[in-house]
């Protein structure tokens, strides 16, 4: 009997690289997840890291891919995404990207999380001399796990700091932990087999709130 195939998540917008893996069809069993804090090295090591959980002889075992796409840092998260781009491609087999952003959210929105049950909230992250990025997120049925990006991460340069358009709505700080984020990429990897979707290499692309020219 052959083994099942695999799932394959990878993170990296932020310093550090998060890989996940795990039997595709059964989201019962515990992934293995790895962080690797690379930062600029990345260009150079992401395929050893990589390889430290699936050696590269064992990339055909893979079944489908998920990949976060940012916002993030304009190398760091191309990166992956080019990465996960091509096995897709070679393989022949699904790809789904999410952004990072949505990622917190489903962290943060879960049974008991503090944010729990709240219709809309955003995320954000400051950058300095720039301005802020923001994100709204609510829960929605019709969404793949039930967690909707409201309105995607944008710059906001006015005003700072930066408020929610309705005061009311809560506001956190988008805070990367790779290794959770990995998980709940895998988490719904899993959810899009389940389902069936298709999951073309295409339209899986980096967001970037900023242009990596601006300013020059």
């Amino acid at each position: 009997m052959s083994a099942a195939p695999l799932l394959l998540a990878l993170h990296s917008s932020s310093e550090t690289l998060a890989v996940g893996l795990q039997p595709l069809g059964n989201a019962a069993t515990a992934p293995q997840l790895a962080s690797f804090p690379l930062g600029r090295r990345l260009s150079n090591e992401l395929l050893p890291c990589l390889e430290e959980l699936l050696p590269a002889e064992r990339w055909g075992e893979l079944g489908r891919l998920v990949v976060a796409t940012g916002p993030g840092g304009f190398t760091g998260t191309r990166l992956t995404v080019v990465l996960a781009r091509t096995l897709a491609q070679q393989l022949v087999i699904p790809l789904h990207g999410f952004s990072s952003t949505l990622l917190i959210a489903r962290r943060l929105a879960r049974p008991g999380g503090p944010l729990a049950g709240v219709p809309r909230f955003w995320l954000t992250q400051e950058l300095p001399r720039r301005g802020t990025v923001a994100g709204a997120y609510g829960p929605r049925p019709e969404a793949l796990g039930g967690l909707a990006e409201l309105e995607s991460p944008q710059l906001h340069r006015e005003p700072q700091p930066w408020r929610p358009p309705h005061g009311a709505e809560p506001c956190r700080p988008a805070l990367v932990e790779p290794e959770a984020d990995a998980a709940e990429l895998l988490a719904l990897g899993q959810l899009a087999a389940a389902a069936d979707l298709p999951g073309p290499w295409g339209p899986v692309l980096p967001l970037y709130p900023t242009s990596p020219v601006e300013g020059l």
